[in-house]
Order: structure tokens, then sequence, then C-alpha cells
């Protein structure tokens, strides 16, 4: 640590008193070398003039070494006082983000259950960019399936849980804040928010959904023309939201994952372009994302296989 850290800036004016005060110093010893010249040719007045000048500089030069020293010693303990609150406020930071952690990846698991309903038939890709997977085009029995499927993520999935990934409550009430990368920071706040839009949009979309089916079953549903294209609009609202859900709650929990893997150097990390950026399908995110979080670990666990990703046949 530099003297600019250790005594914010004050430094500066500690060298200049003690400087100055150990040059006052050196001239009290060259003005006492010439009062012992004067007393051996008995010019009293000189010698008594010599002495009165001695004398000031001397005392002013302890005083201002005085001063001197104990201003370092003021601005050492200020410093390491300083330097023991910022380390208990990153223990307390790294121990929050621990226990959310550990709240938020066991979500994930119910999260990998939307992975095969998404990605039926290839990678999802939102219908309006060009989607074509089954889980897109299931029509007939096979919708009836995949609204079946989607009832029971209902039934296993609460969204009320995903609240838990909240990170950024924890770092914002730390003053510590300021120090983590804006860039870092935004894209942390903006899947938070992505993903609690998701979770609320899906909230009503299950209701949609259900009241496009009426006291229908699935099957029943869609084999009425007229009731199907109903569904199968509700079951595209639901998929899109699904995407949301999956694609920033994992991104939520390999990021943070990747910070309390770091340590306290995480507040120096800089963004990964390849991991922030957006991609077409998750799947090319997950792709970049294995590259970083599969070097690390939080926890004993290595942070790309808390995103419970299951592997591609």
């Amino acid at each position: 640590m530099g003297l600019d850290s250790m005594f914010g800036g004050g430094h500066i004016m500690i060298v200049m008193l003690g400087l100055l005060g150990a040059l006052l110093l050196m001239v009290s010893v060259f003005i006492n070398n010439q009062v012992a010249h004067y007393t051996q040719r008995d010019e009293r007045h000189k010698e008594k003039q010599l002495e009165y000048y001695r004398n000031t500089f001397s005392q002013l030069g302890v005083i201002l070494l005085g001063i001197a020293v104990s201003l370092f010693i003021f601005f050492f303990q200020q410093g390491y006082l300083e330097r023991q609150r910022q380390e208990s406020q990153m223990q307390e930071l790294l121990a929050k983000l621990g226990v959310r952690l550990s709240r938020a990846a066991p979500l994930l698991e119910f999260v990998a259950e939307i992975d095969p309903v998404l990605d039926d038939g290839g990678d999802y890709i939102d219908p309006k960019d060009g989607g074509s997977n089954r889980a897109v085009t299931a029509t007939g029995p096979d919708l009836a399936r995949q609204v079946e499927a989607i009832e029971l993520l209902q039934r296993e999935i609460d969204l009320e849980d995903f609240a838990a990934m909240k990170f950024s409550g924890d770092f914002q009430s730390s003053p510590l804040v300021n120090q983590i990368d804006p860039s870092l920071w935004f894209g942390m706040v903006k899947d938070e928010a992505d993903l609690e839009y998701a979770a609320e949009q899906l909230r009503q979309d299950y209701g949609d959904l259900r009241a496009a089916l009426g006291d229908r079953k699935p099957d029943e549903g869609v084999s009425d023309p007229g009731v199907s294209s109903s569904v199968k609009r509700e079951v595209l609202d639901v998929l899109w939201d699904y995407a949301w859900l999956r694609d920033r709650s994992r991104r939520l929990v390999g990021r943070s994952c990747w910070f309390l893997s770091q340590g306290p150097k995480f507040l120096f990390l800089k963004p990964i372009p390849a991991v922030e950026t957006r991609y077409d399908s998750h799947r090319e995110w997950l792709l970049e994302a294995r590259k970083v979080y599969e070097k690390v670990s939080a926890g004993g666990e290595n942070c790309y296989a808390m995103l419970r990703v299951a592997e591609q046949s």
C-alpha cells in the first residue's frame, strides 16, 4: 500500500514538515560551530547573537519534527483503522453473497426442467426471430403434451422463490458498491429486472392459458380449431417468458459464483464481453459461459456445474 492510500495525501505535508525541521536542525548545528568559533575569539556580543539564532532554529526544528512524527503516527493509525474497516465490510459483503448464492443456486434445478420443453427439436429462438424447433411448431397432440408439461412446471416452480436472486440488494447496502465496475453492476441490475419481469409475465401467462382452455383438458382443447389457436398463442407467450427466466437466472448465478470465487479481488473484476453479450439462443451463451465459469469454483462447487445444464446428446 502506497503513501497516498495510507495517509490520504497528507504525506506531502508530513514530508515537508520533516524536511524543514531537519533543515533547521542542520542550520542550528552550523550556527553552533560558529558560536564555538566566536567563543575562542572572545567576541561575546557575536557569540550571544548566534546562540539566540541557534536556540531558535533548534527549537523550531524539534517542534516541526515532532509535529511530523505525530502526524505520521496519526495518519498511520487512521490508515490502519480504515483498512480494518474495509476488510470488515468486504467480509460482510462476501458472506451475504455466499448466503444469497446458496439460496439462489438450488432454483436452477427447477430451471433445468425448462430446458427440454424449450429446446425440443433444437435450440429455442423467439418465433419472431425465426425460431422453428418443435417447441415452437407443436400442434395437435404435441401441443397438448406441451400444455401438460407447462402445467407440471407451473406446479413445480414457485416463481416467488426467484426473489432470492436479487443480488444487487446486498451490494447496494454496502459502501463498497462504488468500487464495482459499472458495466458489471448495470448488467446485474438489468438481469434482475428482466428476471422479475419474466416471473410476473409468467403469472399472467398461466392465467391466460387456463382461460383459453376453460374447463377443457389439453387434448380436448387442441382438438377444437377455435380453442387451439388461442391455446397456441398463449403457449408461445409462456415459452418466451420461460426463455427469459432461464437465461437471466443462470446469468445471475454464474456471475455471482464468479464473484465469490475471486474473494476480495472480485471488486476489481472487469466484464467479460463474451459472457455479458445477448445471444439469439441460450445455448450460444452457455458455450461462452462454460469457457469462463468451468475454470472457477465457489463453496466447493464448480461455477458452471452450478448452472445445472444437461449435456446435449
